[in-house]
């Protein structure tokens, strides 16, 4: 008798332990990636004018001649430029990237019931969208967006969508990882993230792709053992930007004057993934790459088997 009281006890009590555990909301893409500039007029004039985006607002910072500018790649991505000298010159300029949920709330209780250290409460950022940001393993940040109706984002939806930008898709973000089996477990554990692809060009692993649980698009872990140099780090750090034909895309971007100071793009290439890119660099070395969705020939390549490096600790940024 006590034996089935017990079991009925257990019976009863489980199914409210799984009711209560929060669960993870939505997440449906990337929303945009954020670097530090060190010449505002010169980032605009490679994002906007050389690229063909367009700006739907700015905010002043702690200098009135300087701003924060958002650039406009769709109705829900963006790049985001900070004005440079908050940060060392010779410092990271990738600043943050951020991912869309559909409840910035409901993440940010189920994160913490994960053992992410989260702020307080979910605030209301001045363009009146709900955000705060969290650590991923490797020490990047990565901000938690839910845009709100009445926020500036959703406010100029169908605007500042010009016929010359040359993308209409950022299909990934790139970002810097030393330590791949506690990011898999953060990205892919924690929020759901699903690995699409790995890959290298060496004898230990390069890159692993992983999308959002919710949507196409993906970060892009760019994998190292050495501590990458400045330069290095910002070609590592990095958004793609889709396009169809990546040969008319950079026909079209030829066309345009480059901006004085950037380093020369690269040739149209055939990555190691089977896709045609192009990288182009803004003034501060940050690299777009323009890649084509699908494999030159239609063939998926397989994965890379290649062990992962374990890459040297993270130094502070200066």
């Amino acid at each position: 008798m006590k034996l089935r009281r017990l079991l009925l006890a257990l019976m009863l009590f489980t199914p409210l332990v799984a009711q209560d555990a929060p669960k993870r909301p939505r997440i449906t893409g990337i929303s945009h990636a954020a670097f530090y500039v060190s010449d505002m007029a010169k980032a605009r004039a490679f994002y906007e004018d050389f690229l063909g985006f367009q700006s739907p607002f700015s905010i002043p910072r702690k200098d009135p001649k300087e701003q924060l500018v958002w650039i406009k790649i769709n109705d829900r991505q963006s790049v985001e430029l900070f004005p440079g000298s908050e940060v060392s010159p010779e410092a990271d300029r990738l600043y943050h990237i951020a991912i869309e949920t559909d409840d910035a709330e409901g993440m940010r209780v189920y994160l913490q019931s994960k053992g992410v250290a989260v702020p307080p409460k979910t605030a209301i950022g001045k363009i009146g969208n709900k955000n705060y940001f969290v650590k991923d393993p490797n020490g990047n940040t990565v901000e938690i967006v839910e845009y709100l109706p009445d926020g500036w984002t959703m406010r100029e939806k169908g605007k500042f969508m010009s016929d010359r930008r040359i993308s209409t898709r950022m299909s990934h973000v790139g970002v810097m990882v030393g330590q791949l089996d506690t990011s898999l477990k953060f990205y892919g554990d924690i929020l759901g993230f699903k690995e699409t692809w790995r890959g290298g060009a060496g004898p230990k692993l390069s890159w692993v792709n992983l999308r959002v649980p919710d949507g196409e698009d993906y970060v892009e872990f760019m994998l190292y053992e050495k501590f990458p140099t400045t330069d290095r780090l910002r070609t590592m750090h990095h958004i793609c930007l889709e396009v169809d034909d990546v040969a008319k895309a950079g026909a079209i971007l030829q066309a345009r004057p480059y901006p004085a100071g950037s380093k020369p793009p690269t040739p149209l290439k055939e990555g190691v993934n089977g896709k045609r890119q192009i990288n182009y660099y803004d003034p501060d070395g940050t690299r777009v790459e323009i890649m084509e969705p699908d494999t030159a020939d239609g063939k998926p390549r397989p994965p890379s088997t290649a062990p992962a490096p374990v890459g040297e600790p993270r130094p502070p940024n200066p």
